[in-house]
């Protein structure tokens, strides 16, 4: 007798099972720098259709419909929540085109392709070409980090993921609208009249939903610490009311909420930005696992050579026409047009919604939308897979990489952050100093080092700054707080692990010492501003020094005694920034950076 016939497990492991199996693969895959959701898509298939260990109508039963419904909802909203129009006004002319002409072109590639050489009715080919706009933004940003591109390609490729995110998710639900009433009514005036009751309400309440918490988080009627559950709340609310009034218009009521809610200027949305984040990574990764694994055998194998035809029509064809068409007669020059053509990876959020409209097309007697599902899966897995080893040598082919390896992002442009900047230079590592104090980049632009008058946490640099270059951020201005403020905002974006900051002057006192949860790594050396500034005004300089078989670590050690080193730089792992309880770990090949006393007079005058 099969394992899928005779093992259960109980509801309990079950929900266990998929936290593990969705947050472990996303977390072996950033250990691992490889895409998440293969290796989400991976264990699924194993433990479900696979070994038959786990599946969701057996183990959970009933409840897995609308949880997968409640959860498509949230990240529907977050999708919602990620498009501020300030931002699409500010992107370049190009991400323009990609989304107000680029959206509904794919779609109609896309629902064409599905139907002619997959073969499936246009009711479904419609619903899915609708969610194959979205490119998935959870997917670029690792790949963009991975390849280094130069920026405008970057920007075109970041801001069509974020924008066409929301955009594809109301295309689908718009579709999924017009197919569910026509399917359940006998006129089309009265299916026109219906769909037009249902959405005009779902609109209507997606719109009081967000200018009720609006208005509420704005005058303060909500205590900073019940806006979060309050949100959800309302969210699930909006969702269950809307789609009573007309199924799944639900999806539509969210996604309006989130966009309102984006573009109110709260001063509390960076809260709500983590909390829809964070909330996401669970989500996607509990719908990922339970769809893998209920997708049975038979449905995979309905899963033929026209289906990898379709994959192969999508890359190499729907993709690169929609692009090209949107392009042209832009100032876009073709090889980043080229680039940003044969780019178009999946992500989770396709997957999730995909399945989801697959089952209710299915339950409402449309029965090839069974392989809506099995065709996301497909897609995403071939596209991420493809794009993930061929984005990195097509674009250093084409020329648009910016830099074969990261680099450092200095805030302050004091002569410590100018000196260390100027190393880093001539080991070909990408620098930028930053400073809100115009004077303060004197010293930069004389030594000739990329900078940026203006505040790194502002929209203005989020829009100007091309963030991909940089992995290392480093907080040196004169003012403690504000280093701790830099280091606190950009962790979300960089990792904890890759924002430093000079020691605080007061630290030691328990008054002035901050919470550890609060600012970045400390500098080895322990240097505060002002005394890693008055070093170098006395002469102390960095250096780097590179170890052989012959010179290791030990012999650099014993030969410089009061050096503190800063760094360890390898070609390949590139930059490691050394924190005050790092271990050296430089070998031979490795070149060690240090902060070096003033030499003396005689061996000054050598090394000129």
């Amino acid at each position: 007798m099969a394992v899928s016939e005779t093992a259960s497990m109980s509801p309990v492991m079950a929900f266990a099972l998929v936290g593990a199996l969705g947050v472990g693969s996303q977390w072996l895959a950033w250990k691992l720098r490889l895409p998440a959701i293969v290796l989400m898509l991976s264990a699924g298939l194993i433990v479900g259709p696979g070994l038959g260990v786990f599946d969701p109508a057996r183990d959970i039963g009933p409840l897995v419909a609308p949880m997968i419904a409640i959860a498509v909802a949230i990240i529907l909203f977050e999708g919602g929540l990620t498009l501020n129009f300030r931002s699409l006004q500010d992107a370049a002319k190009g991400v323009q085109r990609l989304v107000l002409i680029g959206a509904p072109l794919g779609w109609l590639l896309s629902a064409a392709a599905l139907h002619w050489v997959v073969g499936l009715s246009w009711a479904s080919s419609t619903v899915f070409g609708g969610i194959m706009i979205v490119t998935g933004p959870t997917v670029i940003a690792p790949l963009l980090r991975q390849a280094r591109l130069k920026r405008r390609p970057a920007a075109l490729l970041q801001w069509e993921a974020i924008v066409n995110d929301p955009v594809g998710a109301l295309a689908a639900v718009l579709a999924l609208e017009v197919v569910l009433v026509l399917q359940t009514t006998e006129t089309r005036g009265e299916a026109f009249w219906d769909l037009s009751i249902g959405i005009g309400f779902a609109v209507a309440l997606g719109l009081a939903g967000g200018v009720g918490m609006a208005w509420a988080f704005r005058r303060g009627k909500v205590p900073e610490y019940m806006k979060v559950p309050v949100l959800f709340v309302v969210l699930l609310a909006v969702f269950a009311v809307s789609d009573f009034v007309l199924h799944e218009s639900g999806l539509l009521a969210v996604t309006i909420m989130g966009l309102w809610i984006a573009n109110a200027g709260l001063p509390s949305f960076e809260e709500l930005r983590r909390f829809k984040e964070h909330a996401t990574v669970l989500l996607v990764s509990g719908v990922f696992i339970l769809l893998a694994a209920g997708t049975s055998l038979g449905t995979l194998e309905m899963l033929g050579w026209r289906s990898a035809l379709f994959i192969v029509v999508v890359i190499l064809a729907v993709r690169p026409a929609t692009v090209l068409i949107s392009l042209a007669f832009s100032n876009i020059p073709w090889k980043e047009r080229i680039l940003v053509a044969f780019t178009g990876p999946r992500g989770v959020v396709l997957v999730a919604v995909a399945g989801l409209f697959g089952e209710r097309l299915v339950a409402q007697g449309v029965d090839d939308a069974a392989l809506i599902g099995p065709l996301a899966f497909a897609l995403v897995a071939g596209t991420v897979v493809l794009h993930g080893f061929t984005l990195t040598p097509i674009a250093r082919v084409l020329g648009v990489t910016a830099s074969d390896t990261p680099g450092v992002l200095i805030v302050g442009g004091a002569p410590w952050s100018v000196a260390f900047g100027q190393l880093l230079e001539k080991l070909e590592l990408p620098v930028l100093i930053a400073d809100p104090n115009h004077a303060h980049l004197r010293a930069a632009r004389r030594a000739g080092l990329k900078s940026y008058f203006g505040d790194v946490l502002s929209e203005a640099a989020e829009h100007s700054l091309d963030f991909v270059r940089y992995q290392k951020v480093i907080a040196a201005t004169d003012n403690d707080a504000y280093n701790t403020l830099v280091c606190t905002g950009m962790a979300h974006d960089f990792g904890r692990e890759s924002v430093f900051q000079p020691v605080p002057v007061r630290q030691e006192t328990a008054r002035h010492a901050l919470p550890a949860t609060l600012g970045g790594r400390i500098l080895r050396g322990e240097l505060s501003y002002f005394e890693a500034n008055r070093r170098i005004h006395n002469g102390w300089h960095f250096r780097a020094t590179g170890l052989t078989e012959e010179f290791t670590l030990d012999d650099w050690l014993d030969k410089n005694p009061e050096a503190l080193p800063m760094a360890e730089y390898d070609g390949k792992a590139g930059l490691r920034l050394l924190d005050q309880d790092a271990q050296l770990k430089a070998g031979p090949g490795d070149q060690l950076i240090a902060l070096y006393p003033p030499d003396p007079p005689e061996e000054s005058a050598q090394r000129h």
